[in-house]
């Protein structure tokens, strides 16, 4: 969820107590009151990524929001500097104890659209999700959940062949300071070499990770990201 939706003392304070009362957060020394991410991107261009995605352990967020998702795009990816991206995942919100699984789509000049798929999903959940450029239509995508489409396929303008894809988690803290809690696991990463397939290992990808939230590699196309 790219700034989905675009105190600081007192949330200071409140976080501050948090991690006193929390030594493995203090050790962490995360918090942000914006976005952080922590994940990999693919070096080179491609038409799709897939992994598989569990929730490990039960998000605790305390402001915003947070996720773990693969995705194509991003802010001012689209025509003439627009923000423009598709994205599929799980994502966790302030008081509840469980995961929602989703995708969200922005088009030029448009708002991001989210689309919930299900919810209620506890720790452990896996599943396999993918974006994916279809095959004989330049520009289309759609989201697929276990190798079964979701949603209607989405027209993204100047998309083809245009973009790196990305494996990540991230967190908002919207607006509040805050250390939101979090592990996605990410399973045999793989990027889409043409429209509408060729699904072949990650290898040449760049890490990232910012404000506390780190990554562990596991295998060269796995790994995990969040509070570790």
């Amino acid at each position: 969820m790219p700034r989905l939706r675009p105190r600081v003392l007192a949330a200071a304070l409140a976080l501050a107590s948090l991690c006193l009362a929390s030594p493995a957060w203090a050790r962490a020394a995360c918090g942000s009151s914006g976005y952080a991410y922590a994940g990999l991107g693919s070096s080179n261009r491609a038409y799709g990524v897939a992994t598989h995605l569990q929730t490990v352990g039960t998000p605790q967020v305390l402001s915003g929001h947070v996720a773990g998702w693969v995705g194509v795009g991003g802010p001012g990816s689209g025509p003439n500097g627009t923000n423009e991206w598709i994205q599929v995942g799980f994502s966790a919100f302030p008081g509840s104890s469980s995961s929602s699984l989703y995708y969200e789509v922005a088009r030029p000049k448009g708002a991001p659209e989210y689309h919930e798929i299900a919810s209620g999903l506890p720790a452990g959940t896996t599943r396999k999700v993918a974006v994916l450029e279809l095959a004989g239509r330049r520009g289309w995508w759609r989201v697929f959940v276990d190798d079964r489409a979701v949603g209607e396929a989405v027209y993204l303008p100047g998309s083809h062949g245009a973009w790196r894809p990305l494996a990540t988690t991230e967190t908002w803290g919207a607006g509040s300071f805050v250390c939101n809690r979090f592990s996605y696991r990410f399973g045999s990463v793989a990027v889409a070499t043409r429209p509408g397939g060729g699904w072949q290992r990650l290898t040449r990808h760049y890490t990232f990770q910012n404000h506390g939230y780190r990554i562990r590699r596991l295998t060269a196309a796995t790994f995990l990201a969040g509070i570790l």
